[in-house]
């Protein structure tokens, strides 16, 4: 692992055991990440690894940190009910950290291969005495949007919050290399799945609820090997400014959050070349890429009540690297 000298990250033995282990570095009762913390974390190069996808966060080097530890909740999101898309690992992981340290119960969705990292956030979410909903399924599939959003409701008894996290992202070096399956795939999963559950959730959802979408800085600077991905991005960021309007007389808010490098499996399952996954993040001004541990907190920002005149915002963390327009 690199920089295994400036921190320890959390195994996997303690996770199942329903206890994440400590980090090295003290967390002074912070919210989220400190100082400390953030200097700590790893920068480039790392090492090159693959994985099928969609991968496992448990399987990378160095693991992610999603707040397993880090993060303290203070109330914010309390009696709540949210569902995660991609809530597995990743950045979905750290916001069902975060949600369920807020006061909110929480149903995860995942692809099955994705089981072993969903039944340590299970664990995770129901050592805070939160209620804990998994929910394995393709996204892909229109019927099964819907009874996802059907299926959360009523085993966490009601939807105040829909996370519309989950991606697919496959580093293609030029369009001729894009099949028409990719194609679809990664539209599917970015695009019409947040629209499906997006529907299907509203009918559900009282005024107060709140949708948070994941965007991201492709949508504004694309890359040039991820150009369906980037797409989807921007799409994503024009549904929430558009639904943020159309939802506003309902009481439903609509929000984004765009991050820039984050680690995640999206890098490891194919979402990066093996030459830009060891150099992964040395671009940003911060020269390395984002923790999971270090978005949780905007995720709970653009879902929280106290912020109810906060709609079509999009929330940025891209280490300096600018937001979208």
């Amino acid at each position: 692992m690199t920089d295994t000298d400036r921190r320890t990250f959390v195994t996997g033995a303690a996770l199942a055991a329903g206890v994440a282990a400590a980090p090295a570095i003290a967390q002074g009762g912070a919210k989220a990440p400190t100082t400390a913390q953030a200097a700590a974390y790893p920068k480039p190069p790392f090492p090159v690894q693959r994985q099928p996808w969609p991968g496992l966060a448990s399987k990378m080097t160095p693991r992610p940190d999603h707040g397993e530890t880090s993060y303290k909740g203070s109330g914010r999101l309390a009696g709540k009910k949210a569902l995660i898309t991609g809530g597995d690992s990743g950045i979905g992981r750290a916001a069902a950290i975060a949600y369920a340290r807020e006061g909110a119960d929480v149903a995860i969705n995942y692809l099955p291969a994705e089981e072993p990292d969903a039944r340590e956030v299970i664990a995770l979410i129901k050592a805070e005495g939160r209620n804990a909903v998994a929910i394995p399924g393709d996204l892909r599939d229109e019927r099964f949007c819907q009874r996802l959003v059907e299926q959360a409701t009523a085993k966490l008894g009601g939807l105040d919050i829909l996370v519309n996290n989950a991606a697919r992202q496959q580093t293609r070096p030029t369009i001729a290399d894009i099949s028409s399956e990719d194609f679809d795939a990664t539209m599917k999963t970015n695009v019409y799945a947040p629209f499906w559950l997006t529907k299907a959730a509203v009918a559900r959802m009282e005024p107060g609820s709140v949708i948070v979408n994941t965007s991201s800085e492709q949508a504004g600077d694309p890359s040039k090997d991820i150009i369906d991905y980037a797409m989807t991005r921007a799409a994503v960021l024009n549904f929430t400014k558009g639904m943020a309007k159309q939802l506003a007389d309902k009481g439903i808010r609509v929000n984004a959050v765009a991050p820039g490098p984050f680690w995640t499996p999206l890098q490891v399952s194919g979402g990066a070349t093996p030459e830009k996954q060891k150099s992964f993040g040395e671009s940003s001004p911060l020269g390395r890429p984002g923790q999971p541990a270090e978005i949780a907190g905007l995720y709970v920002a653009a879902a929280d009540p106290s912020l109810s005149f906060s709609t079509g915002q999009i929330f940025g963390a891209t280490g300096g690297g600018g937001q979208p327009a």
